[in-house]
């Protein structure tokens, strides 16, 4: 099969995504750690979760997408589930309103609708993973401009707003907002805003670390118990 280019925004948005699953699980904290204190600034809580960040290979999730638009009446509404195994291969199985597919292997975005598309991803993907996955904070701050210190209309939550410095990211992306639970310090949610003013937010929940992956997890195709792909 062909592969193209990934074009934007749309393949941007799945990047976004893919990283922020990666990115999510860098800020886990063993339960048995006191919470994140209310005053501590986004480099701590950032340098705090890479301490964590090699132990953990795996992640599972389920999310909620709702997706803003001028053009839509309402919010569009999605769910599913999603796997991650570090360093670059996450996989997004919706299930509502209709089923699809999207796997991210290192450097190929696949899609299943609305139709099966392979894209080329690799010099982003190698962006995002110098820039959130093996970068600092004080890297993160040479490219986007980071705002920790609003209140957060989540309770129990810690907000985070980042906007691209560089043309070339806000050609793609405006503004990203994360909110991370403050007991757990794991990722609750992240909004994407876009150029056309387009939003996409996605949910998370039930995350796992660590979780054990079965046979077949990042294929397009899946072959129930029944014999039946899926």
């Amino acid at each position: 099969m062909h592969v193209q280019r990934a074009r934007r925004p749309a393949a941007s948005a799945l990047i976004v995504a893919a990283l922020l699953s990666v990115s999510s699980s860098a800020q886990q904290q063993p339960a048995a750690q006191p919470s994140r204190p209310a005053s501590q600034s986004f480099d701590q809580l950032y340098d705090q979760g890479q301490q964590h960040n090699a132990a953990i290979k795996t992640l599972t999730a389920r999310f909620t997408e709702t997706t803003t638009s001028a053009l839509l009446v309402r919010p569009l509404v999605a769910r599913g589930t999603l796997a991650v195994e570090r360093p670059s291969r996450v996989v997004l199985r919706y299930s509502e309103p209709d089923a699809r597919v999207i796997v991210i292997d290192d450097k190929t975005l696949t899609t299943t609708w609305p139709a099966k598309q392979v894209l080329d991803i690799g010099a982003a993907m190698g962006r995002v993973q110098k820039q959130f996955v093996n970068g600092s904070a004080a890297g993160l701050r040479r490219e986007f401009t980071i705002d920790d210190q609003h209140v957060s209309d989540t309770p129990g939550a810690y907000y985070v707003s980042m906007v691209p410095k560089r043309k070339q990211i806000l050609e793609g992306l405006t503004k990203l907002d994360l909110w991370v639970d403050r007991q757990s310090l794991l990722l609750k949610s992240m909004r994407m805003t876009f150029p056309s003013g387009e939003t996409k937010t996605m949910a998370f929940e039930d995350v796992v670390p660590n979780a054990t992956l079965p046979p077949g997890t990042f294929a397009i195709e899946r072959v129930s118990r029944s014999g039946i792909r899926n």
